[in-house]
C-alpha cells in the first residue's frame, strides 16, 4: 500500500485494487480510518478529531493528487 503523504505521524495511503467507494486510508500508530474522496466523510474506523481535521485540510488542497492516485491504482 503506497504512502501518498505523511503529516507528522499520520500516513495517507491507498491500496491497489481496493473496494468502492473511492477512498484513502489514514494510518496512525494505534488506529486506521478510511476517508471517502467524494466528501471526505469517514467510511470506517476512528481517529482523533484533530488528526482527522489535519488530514481533511491536507486532502482538500490535494484532491487532484488523490483522485489521480485512485485512478492509477484502481482504474
Amino acid at each position: 500500500m503506497p504512502t501518498i503523504h505523511q503529516i507528522g505521524s499520520l500516513q495517507v495511503r491507498m491500496f491497489p485494487r481496493d473496494h468502492s467507494p473511492p477512498h484513502f486510508h489514514v494510518v496512525t500508530v494505534d488506529s486506521e480510518v478510511q476517508v471517502a474522496l467524494a466528501d471526505l466523510a469517514v467510511i470506517r474506523g476512528r481517529i482523533r478529531k484533530r488528526d482527522l481535521d489535519a488530514v481533511r485540510h491536507w486532502a482538500r488542497d490535494h484532491m487532484e493528487l488523490l483522485w489521480n492516485e485512485w485512478s492509477r491504482l484502481n482504474g
